[in-house]
């Protein structure tokens, strides 16, 4: 595909990265499944994968059909932007780290916000950690409003095209951090996220959980004070298991116990505002990650 033509309809680039995703992953497969050069909970379960392929397939197709509306919503930021900014070589590094500095705040909000995390849980209920856990995705993120973190780079002066491409582009990076098969790269590890440091982020360790919500720069944890390295043996999943291969379970599941939740009577309005917005730990009935 042309450049310019993968600008212009930037929620191509998954597909374009898939023949390397599926490449990994069948390497993965062979030396943890057919050699057991792997921990048991990095090898491929069939139902979990196909699972963890339906919800790709759902999380896509909503980013497609939601795209139009939050593309004429970018428009119209764009009209008033501060900046009309020119993408050369300088602006496009410059866009990378502004859009991985909004995704470590846009992770970190789906961590401590109920309505996020309903939608970002079904990417931590997985038990194991391979490179098809990076597929399990939810269908909810517009819904839970990710697309309002991108919104100041447009108001900035970026063109939504490239934005929309960046994140793209930060997401598809994101898939090589979800593996069991790297231990460390060295150096790096003081300034990307890594494989080592995101398996911390999958794990339901005390000292773990909501630690690393870097996507490409580790430096943004090591700032604000979130990083924790990989110490002891990282036990993945969430403290309350969804405990389903259903895709539609899995997807819901949170959104389900959190409406229930809100639902109930005698509440004021401020403890039906606290269920939704407040941080997943502090809910009752809800034991947080």
């Amino acid at each position: 595909m042309d450049f310019n033509a993968l600008i212009q309809h930037p929620e191509v680039l998954l597909l374009v990265l898939a023949p390397i995703f599926f490449a990994c992953i069948v390497l993965e497969w062979y030396f943890g499944d057919k050699r057991n050069k792997l921990p048991l909970n990095a090898r491929y379960h069939l139902p979990e994968v196909v699972c963890n392929f339906v919800l790709a397939g759902m999380h896509q197709l909503t980013d497609i059909l939601t795209g139009l509306l939050i593309a004429a919503i970018y428009l119209q930021f764009f009209d008033w932007r501060l900046f009309d900014i020119q993408m050369t070589v300088a602006t496009f590094i410059l866009l990378m780290v502004a859009q991985d500095f909004c995704y470590y705040w846009f992770h970190r909000a789906s961590h401590k916000i109920r309505w996020m995390w309903a939608a970002h849980v079904a990417h931590h209920s997985s038990e194991n950690m391979n490179f098809s856990t990076a597929f399990r995705q939810s269908l909810m993120y517009p819904l839970a409003g990710m697309w309002l973190f991108w919104l100041p780079l447009v108001i900035v002066g970026f063109d939504p095209n490239w934005v929309v491409f960046v994140v793209l582009l930060n997401l598809g990076l994101q898939f090589f951090v979800h593996t069991q098969a790297i231990k460390s790269l060295g150096i790096l590890e003081w300034v990307l996220n890594t494989p080592s440091h995101h398996r911390v982020h999958h794990g339901r360790n005390p000292q773990y959980i909501d630690k690393n919500y870097a996507g490409i720069l580790i430096i943004w944890d090591r700032l604000f004070g979130t990083f924790e390295p990989e110490v002891e043996t990282v036990e993945y999943g969430i403290t309350k298991p969804v405990n389903s291969f259903n895709p539609l379970v899995v997807t819901f599941a949170e959104w389900r116990d959190m409406f229930y939740e809100v639902r109930q009577p005698n509440l004021s309005f401020k403890q039906r505002f606290q269920i939704l917005f407040s941080a997943p730990q502090t809910q009752p009935h809800d034991e947080g990650r």
